[in-house]
């Protein structure tokens, strides 16, 4: 126990510190889905679960970024499940501000002992072309990465010790059509990464994570958190030319903090924190996070 509580606080430490030194993490978006993340559901008479989630946090180029969704977890038998979410984000800087509806996710759960199944799949809400003033904004101010995606995960535990892996492979590309070198000289959108006709990799996520109970209503759960890009993205500059963003592949490592309260054998509220150890040299999909804080208020029925 002492171990974990030590390692715990070195988590939060290095979060602190991670942050202050200006780094940044990249979320795929499927990191955040209930199916890939701790677990703390044995023994608990209602199955079905209605989840409303608010998060913060920091991103590249000092924008601000809040997102927003509403989750629901519906058991179909004791080992089936199925799971919807719809998400939004918003985003705000110095050149710009922005809000739109993101991605659906939805998820099929199977559940055998200690060992999970999921198969599912995002579908976008936008093509990620979003623009201001008749020129095309960059990833970064853009509410969905704009791809259909599969997701596959595993999830199992040794122990309490809780193992998550998922992959997030696109099957479409997006829309987005933007070039720095549209804009005039001395426009701040001259600093973020050209992506037209952007062609994103997939990612493999690990998740590591170990509950530790704090009375009959707090749980305590610290972890580390690993995104692996699988592949060098690409774009198309403005003679058609495909050209790599180098830096773009890579891993991405992150410490995770959860806190779960029971408000009572029905509802719930979660507090969650993540920031980077380790991030890829480049991160053109407008995804990195240098800190991000969550509350999230669950009910079941």
């Amino acid at each position: 126990m002492r171990k974990f509580i030590f390692f715990s606080g070195f988590l939060l430490f290095l979060s602190f510190y991670q942050t202050a030194n200006a780094q940044g993490c990249s979320d795929a978006g499927f990191c955040s889905m209930s199916s890939f993340k701790p677990q703390s559901n044995a023994g608990v008479k209602y199955q079905d679960r209605l989840r409303i989630g608010f998060s913060a946090g920091k991103a590249d180029n000092d924008i601000f970024i809040t997102g927003q969704y509403l989750e629901l977890n519906k058991s179909i038998s004791d080992q089936f499940s199925v799971d919807t979410r719809i998400t939004s984000l918003s985003q705000s800087g110095t050149p710009a501000s922005t809000f739109g509806f993101s991605d659906i996710y939805i998820n099929g759960n199977y559940k055998t002992g200690k060992v999970g199944l999921t198969l599912g799949a995002k579908i976008p809400l936008n093509p990620a072309d979003r623009t201001k003033n008749n020129l095309p904004l960059p990833m970064d101010y853009q509410s969905s990465l704009g791809t259909f995606d599969l997701l596959a995960g595993i999830g199992f535990t040794i122990k309490k010790l809780q193992f998550n892996t998922a992959l997030q492979q696109p099957l479409t590309q997006n829309k987005n059509r933007f070039m720095a070198t549209d804009y005039p000289n001395g426009s701040p959108f001259q600093q973020f990464q050209s992506t037209s006709r952007f062609k994103r990799k997939g990612d493999v996520l690990l998740r590591l994570s170990y509950p530790l109970n704090l009375g009959s209503k707090l749980t305590f759960t610290p972890g580390v958190l690993s995104i692996y890009h699988l592949g060098t993205d690409t774009y198309r500059d403005n003679m058609g030319i495909q050209k790599e963003i180098i830096g773009s592949d890579g891993l991405t490592l992150n410490s995770n903090l959860f806190f779960d309260y029971a408000i009572n054998n029905r509802q719930g509220l979660q507090l969650s924190f993540g920031a980077p150890f380790l991030v890829r040299d480049t991160r053109p999909d407008g995804l990195t996070r240098k800190f991000v804080a969550g509350l999230e208020y669950s009910i079941r029925f």
